[in-house]
């Protein structure tokens, strides 16, 4: 986007304060950055979004009236996190949405890109506008409002049941890797806003970000948002055969095709059948991209 202007070019110190005001808004800001056409009296303004942690909040999920008991009671459901997080292979961590930082962030290193877990706690939202590339941070502002937007339609006695999915670069000594980020309500206010979120990471089989998926435990169908028309269309939820989910499960216990055939008491021929629909249902291209796929939706 571009502007022209033919008023006086200001002094470099003025220039600077503008530039500083700009930078010190508490949500996303036009930065102006002029430079000086030769030969000619306009000048041309390059307008720079830059994304800030205050983007990731919305007004219509501003958190009051938490107490510091009601973080004493919190207590329990984040022992049962940490213990969760034990065991488990994907990262995990905890939103507040009253203080607006992460409360809880687990030791796995899949998501710490190289830092403790208590440094990126203390980083919070920076954390994001630091290792996750910055064309794909406007991204993730946009999903954070569709987000909320999709859950305030949702009923009250269903909102603890809601999560979201979505693909996203983490940016680890320079180099991208794709993880797919979950996040489902911890705790809710007593009108129903989300204090406490829960969110896990784990590797995506995704090639590209995006993939913004809103679902409700026990629906048949689900949300996708689309990026292109900025909103949310209805779909049909993916399901698996019975031979499909034994498939996978056996490729994750490290069986081959043969040797899944033997188990199952069908022909190799036969398996690589079941092998090339399911690839081609879930759009994927190997087996370990199907078993990241199914784990991440919950589709075994």
């Amino acid at each position: 986007m571009q502007r022209y202007t033919n008023k006086p070019l200001p002094s470099l110190p003025e220039r600077v304060k503008s530039f500083t005001t700009l930078l010190d808004l508490p949500s996303r800001g036009e930065v102006l950055l002029l430079t000086r056409q030769k030969s000619v009296t306009l000048y041309h303004l390059t307008i720079l979004i830059v994304t800030q942690i205050g983007d990731f909040f919305i007004d219509s999920n501003r958190i009051t009236g938490i107490t510091d008991e009601d973080y004493i009671l919190a207590e329990r459901a984040l022992d049962a996190v940490k213990a969760i997080s034990q065991t488990a292979y994907q990262s995990v961590y905890v939103i507040d949405y009253n203080c607006r930082n992460f409360l809880y962030v687990s030791d796995n290193p899949l998501f710490l890109c190289g830092y403790s877990a208590q440094q990126v706690k203390e980083m919070g939202y920076a954390f994001y506008l630091n290792n996750v590339p910055k064309d794909e941070q406007a991204m993730l502002t946009e999903i954070n409002s569709a987000g909320f937007s999709a859950f305030e339609q949702v009923s009250p006695e269903d909102r603890p049941r809601c999560t979201m999915s979505y693909d996203f670069h983490l940016l680890i000594h320079g180099k991208k890797m794709m993880i797919n980020h979950k996040i489902t309500p911890l705790l809710l206010t007593p009108t129903g806003k989300v204090w406490l979120a829960l969110c896990t990471v784990a590797l995506s089989s995704r090639k590209e970000p995006g993939h913004i998926y809103f679902r409700i435990l026990g629906q048949s169908s689900h949300k996708e948002y689309d990026l292109a028309d900025h909103s949310w269309h209805t779909c049909e939820a993916i399901t698996l055969k019975p031979e499909e989910k034994q498939i996978l499960t056996l490729a994750a216990q490290g069986f081959t095709t043969k040797e899944i055939g033997e188990q199952l008491f069908r022909s190799e021929n036969t398996v690589k059948f079941y092998r090339k629909a399911l690839f081609e249902k879930l759009e994927v291209t190997s087996i370990t991209e199907a078993l990241a796929f199914a784990t991440n939706y919950g589709l075994i």
